[in-house]
């Protein structure tokens, strides 16, 4: 199932199976730990609804879980249980029972983003007088203007940028899912001096990973982390308008809100994120506060409410 079915009929992306392993492995200690069960000598019949609701309850009472991550262990079993049921019918009733197990009703997280003041604080901290300080900020410029997810943003390789006009970047997304995103001018100029900077031909070494570690290894997603928090500290330090906290994800909700304020049309933001459906794209329009706000007055306008004192 995790070796050949999930990689290779259906083609999810090593990040998916990797939280599917992790799923069956907490199944498995808490069979072992909780249940008292030899896991060696573990069938399918002694994993029926009555364990595997108890297992969701153990997640959410003893590891403290989220109602997100329950949705996604759940789905990871339920995923799991729905291959058994195409492989061995004699399962169906056994798994259709799993399969009934609801998810957890959550309230949809509002998309944390930065202001452009806030995201221009921010790209100011790297020190661009040393050559660690130049590479953080173009690390940092590309992740916000591709709005590229951290996976997406470790896994480009030199191959995948076009500097010259019109200047794209090549992101391979969730899925094996691929698409091409414009560069400003301003971050096609850093990119090409981050490459002249280091000798780095793009045609000679097309496999090269754009961002390396001191191994000359691709970056880790939370080495991207490590860097993004390690400047959204100083800039906190700076001005209290700063988001508490700043992931490398917060990057794209941010280029996404200043997408929708800038009155883009939202099927090419769809586009440019690499969502499947346009009603995940909506999300950012609702949270768009400063549209509310600019609505809010115009509709309050004709009570002529009284101004404010000059105290």
């Amino acid at each position: 199932y995790l070796t050949h079915y999930l990689p290779v009929q259906r083609n999810l992306s090593s990040n998916t199976i990797r939280s599917y392993r992790d799923t069956f492995k907490l199944l498995l200690i808490f069979c072992r730990d909780e249940k008292g069960l030899n896991i060696a000598k573990l069938t399918l019949s002694k994993l029926d609804k009555k364990c595997i609701e108890d297992y969701l309850l153990w997640l959410t009472d003893a590891r403290g879980s989220s109602p997100s991550t329950y949705n996604q262990r759940l789905c990871a079993i339920h995923a799991f249980f729905d291959y058994v049921m195409t492989e061995e019918p004699s399962y169906m009733e056994h798994c259709l029972q799993i399969l009934k197990i609801p998810s957890m009703v959550a309230p949809t997280p509002q998309a944390k983003y930065m202001t452009p003041e806030n995201l221009k604080l921010l790209l100011s901290m790297p020190d661009v007088s040393t050559k660690k300080g130049r590479r953080h900020l173009v690390l940092l410029t590309v992740l916000y203007d591709t709005a590229a997810r951290v996976s997406e943003l470790v896994n480009i390789r030199l191959r995948d940028i076009r500097l010259d006009f019109p200047a794209v970047i090549t992101l391979h997304g969730k899925g094996g899912k691929v698409r091409t995103v414009p560069l400003m001018k301003q971050t096609a100029g850093l990119l090409q001096g981050y490459l002249q900077e280091n000798h780095i031909d793009l045609r000679a070494t097309p496999e090269l990973p754009l961002f390396w570690n001191g191994r000359r290894h691709k970056l880790t997603r939370s080495g991207v982390t490590y860097i993004v928090q390690k400047y959204a500290e100083m800039a906190q330090e700076l001005s209290t308008g700063m988001p508490t906290k700043i992931s490398p994800h917060v990057f794209r909700h941010t280029k996404a809100m200043h997408l929708v304020q800038a009155n883009v049309n939202p099927v090419y933001i769809k586009d440019y994120l690499g969502h499947a459906d346009i009603s995940t794209t909506e999300v950012y329009a609702r949270a768009d506060n400063e549209a509310k706000r600019a609505v809010l007055e115009k509709a309050t306008a004709h009570l002529d409410l009284p101004k404010a004192s000059h105290w």
